[in-house]
């Protein structure tokens, strides 16, 4: 039996207003044969770990471009560990300050993205550092 394709989590968190970006990404990484949950605009950290539980995922993918990314990323890796799921990986991308991508990789997060990444570097990181979790 094959192994199921690579189930990821796609969303903007927080207040932001502009999907363009990830809905972008979350094409390419579907046309790259990735399993896709996209949930939208206006995601709260709730909502989004209860749906990473729900759907089963591997990884998360999160954009945001609200200068709130300190705040939302520590708020869902506090929920992450309250459901017992702190092993899925979080991606991030948007604008986010390079001082601040060391608290970031410090609270956990994989890999930051930021504005002009090549899709197929998005692409290829997610296919080789995200694992079937299930």
């Amino acid at each position: 039996m094959a192994a199921r394709p690579l189930r990821v989590l796609v969303s903007k968190a927080g207040l932001d207003g502009h999907d363009r970006g990830i809905k972008v990404v979350a094409r390419a990484l579907r046309d790259a044969g990735i399993e896709v949950i996209y949930m939208g605009l206006h995601q709260t950290p709730e909502m989004i770990v209860s749906s990473a539980l729900q759907e089963d995922v591997d990884g998360i993918c999160i954009s945001i471009l609200s200068g709130a990314h300190l705040i939302l990323v520590k708020d869902i890796f506090a929920l992450l560990k309250k459901n017992k799921i702190s092993n899925i990986p979080l991606i991030l991308g948007g604008i986010i300050p390079a001082e601040d991508f060391p608290k970031l990789k410090k609270m956990g997060v994989k890999k930051i993205f930021t504005p002009g990444a090549a899709l197929t570097d998005i692409v290829q990181y997610v296919k080789r550092e995200v694992k079937p979790l299930s």
